[in-house]
This record gives C-alpha cells, sequence and structure tokens, in this order.
C-alpha cells in the first residue's frame, strides 16, 4: 500500500509539473511579435552600454562607436588576374548597430555589397616587432544573413617600405591571415603566417592544422563570436572562440609546410638505369597450355531451357508515336523541318513486343585466354628511387616567433552574402588586456542575447511551422507518460477486508443464556490450551483475518473491534434484564461480565 501510494504522489507531481509547463505555455503563446520587439528594446535599454576602453598596452583598438571610419582607408587599387567588371574593390562597407540584439550606442563595420570585392585597412598605432612580448589578436564577427561562400578573416599588413594602404589588394604583403572563411560545405578558421627563409630570402605561407571542432554553428546560428589568436615568444599558439581555446600547438611541429626543410633531398640529376627490374612476378615461361583448354567458348550462352512468354507480340513495336500529341502552331516545315509526333511506349505490350529471343547466362564451359601462371622474378631489384643528397637550401630555424614586423590591420574579403558585422578589434601583448576588452563588449552582445534567446516552448512551436508532422511527435511525448503513469497509479477498488464486520455485529448482540455462556467459555478455555497454527488460520474466514490484523498492533484497536465491544456490552445488559442469577453465575465462571472480550485478549497474549 505504501509503495502504491509513493507511486501515485510521483505521478500527481508529474502531472502537476506537466499541467504548470503548460499553462505557462499558454501565456506565452499570448504574446505576438510587437509584444516581443518591446520586451527587446526595454531590456536593452536598461543596459547601460558604454564604449570599451583599453586597460594597459595596445597596438591597435577599434570599436566604430563613433559612427565615423576615422583613419580607415578604403582601396582604390584592382585585382590582377580578375575580369575587369569585378576587378575593382568597390564593395560596400557601413557603421551600423546589428539587426538582432541591437544595444544603443553600440555599432560595427558592416560589408554591404555581394559578390563584389571589399577592401578596407588601418595603420596601427605603432608597429608590433617580434621579440620577448606575445602577440594576441582579437575581433569580433556576426553572420547576420548566414554565409553562402565568403570570409571575415583579417590580415597583418607587413612593415615594408612600399606599403601603401590606398593600393590594398590580395597581392600586399601581410605577416598573418587569421579569422572565419567558408565556401560551400567547407568550413575554415584560418591562422596563416608567411616565413622568410633565411638563404633564400623568399615568403612562404604555413597554415596551421584545422581545429578539432565543428565550426558550422559559428557560421550559421547568426550570433557574435569572438576570435582571439595567441602567439607566444615560445613558439607555442592559440586559437580561441568565443574565449574557448579550439585549436593550439607549435609553429615548429604543427604547421604545414613545416618550418624547417628536410637535410636530405632526392638527386634531381639521378637517373634510372635502362636494365632495372622493377617487375616483382614474371609469367612462369615452363608453363604449357593444357590440351583440352577450349578458347573459341564464350563467356555467355543462350537459356535453353527459356521459353517465350504467353501473349509476347511479335509484330508489334515497343514505341508508336502519341496519338494525343500535336503539332505547334509556330511549327515551320521549312526551318524545323517535318513535324513528327514524340513516341511513347506501346500500351500493347505489356508483357513483351518484337522479336523474341531467350535470355543469355554464363556458360559454365568458357574458360577464356590461357595465360600461364605468375612466379616470383629472380630478377627482381625493387622500385627505383634516385639517391639522396644533402639539401643546398637546408636551414634549421628553432625560434620561428621571430616574424616580419607589422604596422597595418586590414580586411580584403569576397562574398556573395552581405551584412557581415565586424567589432572591437585589439592588438596587444596581454591575454588579460584582450579579456577585459572582451567582457565590455562581447560580454554585453552576449547578455543580451541569453536574454532575448525564445524560450523552449517557442522554439518548438517555430519548428512546427515547417515540419508540422512535429506536432505528432510532442502530442505522444507529452500525452504517453501522463497516460501510463495515470493508468498504473489510479486507485484501484479494494475488496472490503471486513465484509462480514455486520454479521459478527448481529451475533453478538443477539441475547445469551447462561448455559450459553457457559458453552462459549469452554470454548475459549479450550483454543487457549490448543496451540495455534499460523498456516491454518491463514485458511479461515474473514474475520480471522481481521484478528491477525490486530496481532500485528496490539496495542491499538480497529473500528471494528470497539464496534464488537460496545455490541457484547448491549448483549449483557440485555442478559442481566433477563435473569440476574444466570449472569451472575456467568460471572463468576468467566471472572467478570465481559467474558468474551477477555478471551479475546488472552488469544492475542498467546499469539503473541
Amino acid at each position: 500500500m505504501r509503495f502504491q501510494g509513493f507511486r501515485l504522489c510521483l505521478g500527481l507531481l508529474f502531472i502537476s509539473v506537466n499541467a504548470e509547463f503548460m499553462d505557462d505555455s499558454v501565456e506565452m503563446e499570448d504574446f505576438d511579435e510587437n509584444s516581443e520587439e518591446t520586451d527587446e528594446n526595454e531590456l536593452s535599454s536598461e543596459i547601460k552600454y558604454k564604449t570599451p576602453k583599453p586597460v594597459g598596452e595596445v597596438y591597435f583598438t577599434e570599436t566604430f562607436d563613433s559612427g565615423r571610419l576615422a583613419g580607415w582607408v578604403l582601396s582604390k587599387a584592382k585585382k590582377d588576374n580578375t575580369d575587369a567588371e569585378i576587378s575593382i574593390y568597390d564593395g560596400r562597407w557601413e557603421i551600423e548597430e546589428l539587426k538582432e540584439n541591437r544595444i544603443p550606442g553600440d555599432r560595427g563595420l558592416v560589408l554591404k555589397s555581394r559578390a563584389k570585392h571589399h577592401a578596407i585597412s588601418a595603420v596601427l598605432a605603432k608597429p608590433f616587432i617580434f621579440a620577448d612580448k606575445p602577440l594576441v589578436v582579437q575581433y569580433e564577427v556576426n553572420f547576420q544573413d548566414g554565409i553562402d561562400c565568403g570570409g571575415a578573416y583579417i590580415k597583418l599588413l607587413a612593415d615594408t617600405d612600399g606599403l601603401n594602404l590606398e593600393n590594398f589588394y590580395d597581392k600586399t604583403s601581410y605577416t598573418i591571415m587569421f579569422g572565419p572563411d567558408k565556401c560551400g560545405e567547407d568550413y575554415k578558421l584560418h591562422f596563416i603566417f608567411r616565413h622568410k627563409h633565411p638563404k633564400t630570402g623568399v615568403f612562404e605561407e604555413k597554415h596551421a592544422k584545422p581545429p578539432d571542432v565543428d565550426l558550422k554553428r559559428f557560421f550559421t546560428d547568426r550570433k557574435t563570436h569572438l576570435y582571439t589568436l595567441v602567439i607566444n615568444p615560445d613558439d607555442t599558439f592559440e586559437v580561441l572562440i568565443d574565449q574557448i581555446v579550439v585549436n593550439k600547438g607549435s609553429l615548429l611541429e604543427d604547421v604545414v609546410p613545416p618550418i624547417n626543410p628536410p637535410k636530405e633531398i632526392e638527386d634531381p640529376n639521378d637517373k634510372k638505369p635502362d636494365d632495372w627490374d622493377e617487375r616483382a612476378k614474371i609469367p612462369d615461361a615452363s608453363a604449357v597450355k593444357p590440351e583440352d583448354w577450349d578458347e573459341s567458348e564464350p563467356a555467355q550462352i543462350a537459356d535453353s531451357r527459356a521459353v517465350k512468354p504467353d501473349g509476347w507480340l511479335d509484330n508489334e513495336p515497343e514505341f508508336i508515336p502519341d496519338p494525343n500529341a500535336e503539332k505547334p502552331l509556330d511549327w515551320n516545315a521549312d526551318m524545323d523541318g517535318e513535324w513528327e509526333a514524340p513516341r511513347i511506349p506501346n500500351p500493347a505490350c505489356r508483357i513483351g513486343c518484337g522479336e523474341w529471343s531467350p535470355p543469355m547466362i554464363d556458360n559454365p564451359q568458357y574458360k577464356g585466354v590461357w595465360r600461364p601462371p605468375m612466379i616470383d622474378n629472380p630478377s627482381y631489384q625493387g622500385i627505383w628511387s634516385p639517391r639522396k643528397i644533402p639539401n643546398p637550401d637546408y636551414f634549421e630555424d628553432n625560434h620561428p616567433f621571430l616574424l616580419t614586423s607589422f604596422r597595418a590591420l586590414g580586411l580584403e574579403l569576397w562574398s556573395m552574402t552581405s551584412d557581415i558585422y565586424f567589432d572591437n578589434f585589439i592588438i596587444c601583448s596581454e591575454k588579460e588586456v584582450a579579456d577585459r576588452w572582451a567582457a565590455d563588449g562581447w560580454g554585453v552582445k552576449i547578455l543580451i542575447e541569453n536574454a532575448n534567446k525564445p524560450s523552449i516552448f517557442k522554439q518548438l512551436m517555430s519548428a512546427t511551422e515547417q515540419r508540422p508532422w512535429l506536432w505528432f511527435i510532442y502530442l505522444v511525448t507529452a500525452g504517453l507518460p501522463i497516460a501510463l503513469i495515470t493508468s498504473f497509479c489510479w486507485p484501484r477498488k479494494v475488496k472490503k477486508k471486513y465484509e462480514d464486520v455486520d454479521f459478527k455485529k448481529l451475533d453478538i448482540c443477539k441475547p445469551q443464556t447462561k448455559g450459553a455462556l457457559e458453552q462459549e467459555v469452554k470454548e475459549e478455555k479450550a483454543a487457549l490450551e490448543q496451540p495455534v497454527d499460523l498456516e491454518e488460520e491463514k485458511k479461515q474466514s474473514d474475520g480471522e483475518i481481521v484478528e491477525k490484523e490486530e496481532e500485528g498492533e496490539p496495542e491499538e484497536k480497529s473500528e471494528e473491534e470497539i464496534e464488537i465491544i460496545e455490541g457484547q456490552e448491549e448483549g449483557n445488559k440485555a442478559n442481566k434484564s433477563g435473569s440476574e442469577d444466570e449472569m451472575k453465575e456467568a460471572d463468576e465462571s468467566t471472572g467478570s461480565g465481559d467474558g468474551p472480550i477477555k478471551s479475546i485478549r488472552k488469544r492475542k497474549v498467546r499469539k503473541e
């Protein structure tokens, strides 16, 4: 009983929770789009946004909150090896607020054009020189309309004498390229640096290994994400998204191609000898074709057991002109030729039409052209490769962190999607400075996004707009547990344990004579003298079951027992009115007028 009660309470709790959820959902449905916009505006107005201010040494910062592109230069260059129509960097840039989850006072740089080249750059407060301090580069990106094909990476332009920001284009010398890029289903997060060969002076691009995370959601969720690059003087690097490390490694070991070339290379002047035998197996020259080998047997033959199906029409064509086709009104026989109706499958050929021929099967006698078996080549010399010689361009750079200094930041991008949002650029040497900068800028955006995030119920409802069949899933998911718990935990009708209580009360309340009382006393004494067999008592009537339940709790009396006692007291009163002498004798034989009650109690003691 207690376990069933516990299950019932658990079921009621579950039902109440579901009811509360449903009530909440109903209330949430009452909000329309206008109220959602109002709530968002109210929440945004409550946030007191302040333009981030750098704390510590920085080389470059930009928030765009002023609304002006002060210090930024638009490129006037043309892209090489490109059609003249799209070679110009004429993509438009604007300073705007975010489309969603906007914060009053917060603005960013937005790429506005699609299918155009964009190029814009700005000079650092001072050049960054790779020496003994880390490099930390950080900025925000939001693909507000998603992204089909395009990039959102930045370039740190090398500190060269010929650097002119108005001529910034794809071949402008850079030191580091970093940021997200996507085309098709290829999602990338670039970290590329240009390493100078110490002997030849030629720059070579080194690509960091790809991150070990799925980058797709950062391109598709239309949220503002924070991209951070940290390069340390000990030649290690870290790449972070939203302040979580997604890639890290060594500049010496985790880039392709590697920094240091091999010590030996293949001799380009070495040639393979003409008599070099690379054949591992050769035909056995001593083998002879067997005399019974028949090469004339075909690979397949007609199945002689096949029979032409009944109803096959030998004289009917497989295709006939479409009888419903009509010649177009603008058909010109001189120019288009004689018109013919298109051909359709012959409806009479339900079984088959045309000349019937049996199907082809594999020929069991086929052996093919005989060839001698292959054996190991005794003259095999292995696969030839040119000899190794010392690499004349070999060098060993054990400290690739010492890259070319840079003094400008630029965005040179092509995109098939517009409204790519950039914000809060910072270049510094301390990660703590970048973290504080992020807390004042990106952290506020995340706070707004989380506050405006739709509830689970709204997300489920929006999912049904494109997938109506989800209603059935919701109904089964929500209704089935309630139905099961209700069916198992609903209280069942319990058979009354004391069906014969009224019967017992009637028996006890009957007037008793002296002889009947004496007989009951004798029976009670006999019951006390005999041992009680528990197994037999289990098979007794419901009245005896009542006594067993009383044994479990001897100190308390049930309502039925109290009624029995009251009935016996009434019976004793009736006997007194009939015969005072008989009642006295009965009292003397039993010790009290409550003889039957005491006998019951004695049975309890004996059982215990």
